[in-house]
């Protein structure tokens, strides 16, 4: 058993008891655990804190598997405890009536009586399974569930073989960016010979984020971590030429100097910055600034960019200090009809009737995570789709987890939730204060027809609409949401030339 047979059992139990799967962090502690690492070298492995993992992501990830099993769970008792409890488990998916001989979940009996080490020596990549895993988080690169997006791949490798060059990848959550930036980096190392950098900002500490210097510091020392070069930092940094100046010169005369080939450095979760006014207001047009050094310093034309980020937070940069408006955009779109028909085949999915992928399309827009879920739960016999249809807008369908993060996010800024009101109620597409239609865009609850906006699926209309008569919105809120409406009618102007 892998680590993704491993993730798929527990993350099942996580769904029924806290609405919630394993996340990155806690993911890495129980792999790094699998393997008899100890935190220290999780932490060095992955670019954290030893102190973050063992003080706050181990006690948190132990809570949830002790909630599991019924065991209390430490470290030392972590893989005796998993072997006990999903040995079982096992065995009783592969002896289920109707899957023993399904090859769809294809198990011996020795992949179900394996002995003690199959915890010590799993590993995530080694032995990649024709049964999906539960769709949580970027698709690995050796999974057949992915769905090849070559002209957008081959477009963003074009664009890097350029001196100097910047690609943004951008969309709402859970559309495939990492997935697609995964197969970026490694078509530019295998293909085209260039170094790599990879780094997830969510990797960060807050406290780091939140400081200009150490986040400039954190980000030199894990370039040259994963390019297999001593930190040197010191002898680069120099406080009085202030921390920006001493990055741009440890890159220039160690980093870049130091290897042959182009680097590619890829900033996954941007966005974490733009949280931290300071560090945004500085990093973001520092980046914009290597873009513009490469048009006349040779050195920088060795330094290609790669900025993914989430869209659903705005940043009011001005357009000189953005570097959101240079370089290729990608944004990723919904899955397209054949799109999701060829998905379900690689579900092993036989679906003959053209209608029920026509309904899925109704029913969540061809959102990739969304489409993903529905064909995971089918393929598995968890669901059909007559119950899928039935209960997908409900606090117990299989979209739960998503519609209550949307909920989440329009309670916090009541003036986008009472606009998305009027845009679920109207029977056709309607104006929006632009600011307010391009926020509500860029979180993925609305499409814009022009100036005009119209909800982006019938799950988020039905299960809004629900939630909203099951608080009884008063007269006062409905005489904002109309004042919204006005103020989109008389202002008619598109929506943000400087889009992020």
């Amino acid at each position: 058993m892998n680590l993704d047979q491993i993730q798929d059992i527990l993350n099942k139990q996580l769904l029924n008891l806290e609405n919630r799967c394993l996340n990155t962090t806690e993911l890495l502690i129980l792999q790094g655990i699998l393997q008899n690492q100890t935190y220290h070298e999780i932490a060095q492995q992955e670019g954290y804190s030893s102190s973050y993992f063992a003080n706050v992501v181990a006690p948190e990830l132990y809570r949830r598997l002790s909630q599991i099993t019924g065991r209390r769970v430490t470290k030392k008792n972590c893989q005796a405890i998993l072997q006990s409890y999903l040995t079982p488990q096992t065995q009783a998916i592969t002896h289920r009536p109707g899957l023993e001989s399904s090859s769809r979940n294809p198990q011996t009996s020795s992949q179900t009586n394996e002995p003690k080490e199959w915890l010590e020596n799993s590993s995530p990549n080694l032995h990649p399974s024709t049964s999906p895993a539960y769709p949580c988080g970027a698709v690995p690169l050796d999974s057949p569930f992915y769905l090849k997006q070559p002209s957008v791949e081959q477009q963003i490798i074009e664009e890097i073989t350029k001196p100097g060059a910047l690609v943004r990848i951008k969309a709402s959550q859970n559309m495939g960016k990492t997935s697609l930036l995964l197969r970026v980096l490694d078509d530019c190392e295998k293909k085209i010979g260039y170094k790599t950098v990879s780094l997830n900002l969510q990797k960060a500490d807050k406290s780091i984020l939140e400081d200009i210097d150490r986040f400039l510091r954190w980000l030199c020392i894990n370039c040259a971590r994963k390019l297999g070069l001593k930190p040197n930092l010191d002898e680069y940094w120099d406080q009085d030429i202030g921390s920006k100046m001493s990055w741009t010169i440890y890159f220039e005369e160690y980093l870049l100097a130091e290897i042959e080939s182009p680097l590619v450095l890829a900033l996954d979760e941007i966005n974490q910055v733009f949280e931290h006014t300071e560090t945004a207001e500085n990093f973001l047009p520092l980046l914009r600034s290597c873009y513009e050094e490469a048009k006349r310093n040779s050195i920088w034309q060795k330094f290609r960019l790669i900025v993914v980020h989430s869209t659903e937070i705005y940043v009011p940069l001005q357009l000189e200090q953005s570097p959101f408006n240079i370089g290729l955009p990608i944004e990723l779109h919904n899955f397209s009809q054949e799109q999701v028909k060829d998905l379900a085949k690689k579900y092993q999915l036989n679906i003959q009737d053209n209608e029920e992928i026509k309904q899925l399309m109704e029913l969540v827009g061809g959102h990739p995570a969304l489409i993903h879920l529905a064909l995971y739960y089918i393929s598995q016999e968890q669901i059909s789709f007559e119950e899928l249809l039935a209960t997908a807008a409900t606090q117990t369908g299989i979209y739960a987890h998503y519609l209550q993060r949307h909920w989440l996010t329009l309670e916090k800024q009541p003036e986008l939730a009472k606009a998305f009101h009027m845009v679920c109620q109207a029977t056709e597409a309607i104006f929006l204060e632009p600011i307010i239609a391009y926020k509500l865009n860029s979180i993925g609850l609305i499409y814009l027809v022009g100036n005009k906006a119209t909800v982006s699926c019938k799950l988020y209309q039905k299960y809004f609409q629900n939630q909203w008569n099951d608080n009884m919105i008063n007269d006062a809120y409905l005489t904002d949401l109309n004042d919204i409406l006005k103020k989109g009618k008389r202002t008619g102007t598109s929506v943000l030339e400087n889009r992020i």
